[in-house]
């Protein structure tokens, strides 16, 4: 496991012949090298929303459960999003709906929102509060639906989207014993709204909103990229920390577009909301919420208030 972490061992003194240090010395002293950011982030609460090539390979996906379990373990509370977008359209594709997209955001009809439910509900929420137990952590699986957690409200598109939703009300409520449990609780992106009508919700959105209603300390978006970029066409272009302002400047100069828009807008609200911090990080590395929060050297781009 230590070299994973290798990119945030800041004090090692790197003058030491590699060869002196056993595999178990370097270890340790990463792990010595962590103690400030267990004692920052101790006790406080850590929105995660979980989704793109972190959630379609099996490694990185054990990556991630692993994470979650180590940060829960050191009293850190990890609170987890999920949609599942790749595992709906297999669903559809096998009683024969034609997934539909609008500029990226599913058209969701009355039978495809069924099938929504089921996937995101009943098996997508399901296998992830089984791996999270399995890894020796206890995961409580919850929808919007549940606790009232969330209401929905029809998205301002509903004419062309269907049964597409925003988050108009958040009520932790249900949230807090758990978590103070020691729980992890695992969330499905759907929502009702106050006729019972059922709603598919961008779970980026949910974990924003969640994330602020909580006071979290921080919210991490895991995605398929490795995080703000200078220039979109340069990996070697990003961008480690920014503030609110700098990223409106980066939209307004064409720096941030596509589906990184609606990402930042989401990290922009929770931010004004209260969030400490909001993170874009690269899911497609291996261990990258450990490396956001426990090391100098982060995961991907981090948006301060």
């Amino acid at each position: 496991m230590h070299n994973n972490f290798s990119g945030g061992a800041r004090g090692l003194d790197v003058d030491k012949a590699a060869s002196e240090l056993t595999p178990a010395q370097t270890r340790v002293d990463i792990l010595a090298e962590s103690l400030p950011y267990l004692q920052k982030f101790r006790g406080k609460t850590i929105v995660v929303k979980y989704g793109g090539a972190a959630m379609k390979s099996q490694d990185l996906q054990a990556s991630v459960i692993n994470d979650l379990v180590l940060l829960s373990c050191v009293g850190i509370r990890p609170v987890f999003v999920h949609g599942g977008g790749p595992e709906i359209n297999q669903w559809l594709d096998r009683i024969g709906l034609k997934p539909n997209f609008l500029n990226g955001l599913r058209v969701t009809d009355a039978s495809t929102m069924e099938i929504v439910t089921m996937v995101l509900v009943g098996k997508v929420n399901k296998h992830l509060v089984s791996l999270i137990n399995k890894a020796g952590a206890t995961a409580v699986g919850l929808s919007g639906m549940d606790g009232r957690l969330l209401t929905a409200r029809p998205s301002q598109r509903a004419a062309e989207l269907g049964f597409v939703g925003e988050v108009a009300l958040v009520d932790p409520t249900i949230l807090r014993p758990l978590v103070d449990n020691n729980h992890i609780p695992v969330i499905a992106s759907v929502a009702a709204d106050e006729k019972g009508q059922s709603y598919n919700i961008n779970a980026d959105t949910v974990a924003g909103e969640l994330a602020a209603a909580l006071g979290a300390e921080k919210l991490i978006l895991l995605t398929d990229v490795a995080g703000i970029l200078e220039d979109k066409d340069d990996p070697g272009s990003l961008v480690k920390e920014i503030n609110i302002a700098g990223v409106k400047k980066m939209i307004g100069e064409g720096k941030i577009a596509g589906g990184m828009i609606p990402k930042v807008n989401c990290c922009i609200r929770s931010l004004a909301q209260g969030v400490r911090t909001a993170s874009i990080i690269d899911g497609r590395v291996q261990h990258s919420l450990l490396l956001e929060i426990l090391t100098d050297e982060g995961a991907g781009t981090m948006i301060t208030g």
